[in-house]
C-alpha cells in the first residue's frame, strides 16, 4: 500500500447518536446477539434490523441450544428501543409493531465454520478486516472521531439524566480538525445536528449544544463561531426512524476510525464472533493499538484476510506509515507469536462469546474504556509486555 505523508492538512469524521435511525438498528440486532450468547456463549447469530415509522422488521440465521422465542426477541427490540429514548409520535416502545423473520442458520455454512475431528474452527465468512491506532489521542484513536463521538456522548448521558429534557434521541456530530505538522492542533468547523422538541428555536438549540463542544474540545481549539453549525437546517423535530428509515450495519465508518484508516468488507453489529468481520476487526484493533502503545510506532495500520471455513488468516499487513521504529516485517512476525489470529484463538484470547455487544452499538466500537465484565476486551494493552519481550 503506498503511503504518502502530508503535514499540513485538514480532516473530518462525523458520528451519530444511538437514536439515529441506523444505530437503533444496530442496538436492537446487538441486543438480540447479547441474548443468545447469554443463553449459549456458542450460540451463532447473523441478524439484521430494520426500523421506520412505528415498525420494526427483524430478520437473519441463528443457531442455539436453547430456545428464544419471536415473541421474547420482539421484547428485546421494544426494550432496546425504550433504552434509546423513544416514546414519541410515530415510534415509540410502547406500541412500535415488531416483526421477527429469524430462522435457523444454513448447514452449508455451519459445515464449513464449525470445527471437527480433522479441522479447527474455520471463519465464518471471508474478507478483510483492518485494525489502526495512532497517537493523537490518550485512547490511542484519530482526533476527529474521538471528538465527535464525545460530544454527541455527552448530550445523551444529560439527556438519558433529565437534564436535556428538550432534546431527543436522534443526533450526528462532525468534526473537521486542522493539522500541523501531522499533529491535530484545532478545530476548523464543528457540525452538530440533534433531534430537539417543538418550540426551541435553531439559536436556543445551538446554545443548548455550545457547552458540550467547549467541554469536550481541548482549551484553545473551539472553531471560528462561524464555522460553528447546530441544526443547519433551522429545525429538527421529526427524527429518527419517523424521518428516515434505519438498517443495521449502514454506519461502519462511524463504528471504527472515522475515515482515518481503511474499513474492511462487513459491518459488526448482529454478528456472533465466529463472525471475522467482527472478531478480526477487534483483534486488529487490539494488535495495534498494542503496538503504538508499546512505543514501536506512531500509527500502524494492520489488514487481516480470511477465507470462509479455513482457521488461519490468509495475509497479515502491517504499515507503520514511516514512523516505525522497527521494520514492518518484525512487527508481522511479533503479532503472529504474541496473538493466535485463527477465528477460535479471537475468540478464546479476547474472551468474546460473552453478550457484550449492546454497548457497541453506538459511538464507536474502539478507543473505549475495557470493561469488568470483559467488554471491550480488545481495547486493553495486555500485550505491551509480550511485544516488548519477542522485540526487545
Amino acid at each position: 500500500m503506498a503511503t504518502t505523508l502530508l503535514k499540513d492538512y485538514f480532516f473530518t469524521s462525523e458520528s451519530v447518536s444511538e437514536g439515529h435511525p441506523d444505530k437503533v438498528c444496530d442496538r436492537i440486532s446487538d441486543t438480540i446477539v447479547d441474548a443468545f450468547l447469554s443463553v449459549d456463549p456458542f450460540a451463532r447469530c447473523a441478524v439484521e434490523t430494520v426500523a421506520t415509522t412505528d415498525y420494526i422488521g427483524i430478520i437473519g440465521e441463528t443457531r442455539c441450544s436453547s430456545e428464544i422465542s419471536h415473541d421474547e426477541i420482539k421484547q428485546l427490540a421494544r426494550d432496546a428501543v425504550k433504552a434509546i429514548g423513544y416514546d414519541q409520535p410515530g415510534f415509540s416502545w410502547r406500541n412500535v409493531e415488531v416483526d421477527c423473520k429469524l430462522h435457523s442458520q444454513s448447514a452449508d455454512i455451519a459445515q464449513g465454520v464449525d470445527a471437527a475431528s480433522d479441522k479447527d474452527e474455520g471463519a465464518g465468512d471471508q474478507g478483510i478486516m483492518f485494525g489502526y491506532a495512532c497517537t493523537e489521542t490518550p485512547v490511542l484513536m484519530p482526533a476527529p472521531i474521538y471528538y465527535a463521538h464525545k460530544i454527541l456522548k455527552r448530550l445523551a448521558e444529560d439527556r438519558h439524566s433529565g437534564k436535556l429534557s428538550m432534546i431527543e434521541p436522534d443526533a450526528k456530530s462532525q468534526v473537521t480538525l486542522e493539522y500541523k505538522d501531522g499533529k491535530p492542533v484545532r478545530a476548523r468547523s464543528v457540525v452538530v445536528s440533534t433531534q430537539h422538541a417543538d418550540g426551541l428555536s435553531q439559536a436556543d438549540v445551538k446554545e443548548i449544544v455550545r457547552p458540550y463542544v467547549l467541554e469536550v474540545l481541548p482549551e484553545g481549539w473551539m472553531c471560528d463561531e462561524n464555522e460553528f453549525y447546530v441544526n443547519p437546517t433551522g429545525r429538527f423535530v421529526i427524527g429518527g426512524p419517523v424521518g428516515d428509515s434505519g438498517l443495521t450495519g449502514r454506519k461502519i465508518i462511524v463504528d471504527t476510525y472515522g475515515g482515518a484508516a481503511p474499513h474492511g468488507g462487513g459491518a459488526f453489529s448482529g454478528k456472533d464472533p465466529t463472525k471475522v468481520d467482527r472478531s478480526a476487526a477487534y483483534a486488529a484493533r487490539y494488535a495495534a493499538k498494542n503496538i503504538v502503545a508499546a512505543g514501536y510506532a506512531e500509527k500502524c495500520l494492520i489488514q487481516l484476510s480470511y477465507a470462509i471455513g479455513v482457521s488461519k488468516p490468509l495475509s497479515v499487513y502491517i504499515d507503520t506509515f514511516g514512523t516505525g521504529k522497527i521494520s514492518e516485517t518484525e512487527l508481522v512476525n511479533a503479532v503472529s507469536k504474541v496473538l493466535d489470529l485463527s477465528p477460535r484463538g479471537v475468540r478464546t484470547h479476547l474472551k468474546l462469546n460473552r453478550p457484550i455487544y449492546a454497548r457497541t452499538a453506538a459511538y464507536g466500537h474502539f478507543g473505549r474504556d475495557p470493561e469488568e465484565d470483559g467488554g471491550f476486551s480488545w481495547e486493553k494493552l495486555d500485550l505491551v509486555d509480550e511485544l516488548r519481550k519477542v522485540l526487545g
